[in-house]
């Protein structure tokens, strides 16, 4: 099993001085970062296109076995809404070509008002290449059915294991070969720390799935996230990947 443990982003002032060393330069965070973590979760990508130097540098940057996971971009899932997709999908697929083998899941994170439509959710995942790992977080209670999941499984694509507070549908899901879970907070969103008896039992669960996991913390105040990803590694064993 292998299991690929990080926060969503890493490039936080908040976090100085409690996960990044003062005498650490911004400039050296990425590598101070990859040191404790072997993936991140990419949010720019959803807010804007990155340049393909800019992920070939992040490349070079990070070590052997890293893997970036990285968020679609909004334009295709809030704008567009998975309609006539197939352009600015392969735009943004292209873009992602410098991160080669450490090129991770891509998450397609849905806004709520965007329930499951079969024929627009199956035209859409039609048009995903083979070869790469998607995950879709889904935040409209439509998507909890057997139609939905049953469409995921179709094609391979992970259902993702959101908990965000009880704001969104929470549901435990497996619809590919591998598990994605984006931990934003039990009881406030982005701003609660896990306790350790919510990671012990996070760490039973991925233990108990068997499955290949990427897990990523997104309750970055206080610099929460990487210390919850911290204990979940070591509570998880030291040889992750």
């Amino acid at each position: 099993m292998q299991v690929y443990i990080g926060t969503s982003g890493w490039n936080y002032n908040h976090w100085r001085m409690i996960f990044y060393p003062e005498d650490c330069p911004r400039s050296r965070w990425l590598e101070f970062y990859a040191r404790s973590f072997n993936t991140v979760e990419l949010n720019a990508t959803f807010y804007r296109s990155m340049r393909e130097k800019t992920f070939e540098n992040w490349y070079k940057r990070t070590p052997a076995g890293f893997q970036w996971s990285v968020k679609a971009n909004r334009f295709i899932t809030h704008i567009k809404r998975l309609k006539e997709a197939e352009e600015p999908l392969a735009r943004f697929l292209r873009s992602l070509a410098p991160l080669k083998e450490k090129q991770g899941p891509i998450l397609i994170q849905l806004p709520p008002s965007l329930g499951f439509e079969g024929e627009v959710f199956d035209a859409f995942s039609r048009l995903l290449p083979g070869g790469l790992k998607f995950a879709l977080e889904a935040r409209n209670k439509s998507w909890l059915t057997d139609a939905s999941l049953s469409a995921l499984e179709k094609y391979h694509i992970a259902w993702c294991i959101s908990d965000t507070a009880q704001r969104y549908p929470y549901l435990e899901a497996i619809t590919a070969d591998f598990i994605y879970i984006r931990l934003h907070g039990s009881k406030m969103l982005y701003a609660s720390d896990y306790s350790e008896e919510e990671l012990k039992a996070w760490a039973e669960k991925i233990r108990s799935w068997g499955r290949k996991t990427y897990v990523y913390f997104d309750n970055d105040y206080m610099a929460y996230a990487p210390q919850n990803a911290l204990r979940l590694e070591q509570l998880l064993g030291e040889a992750l990947s």
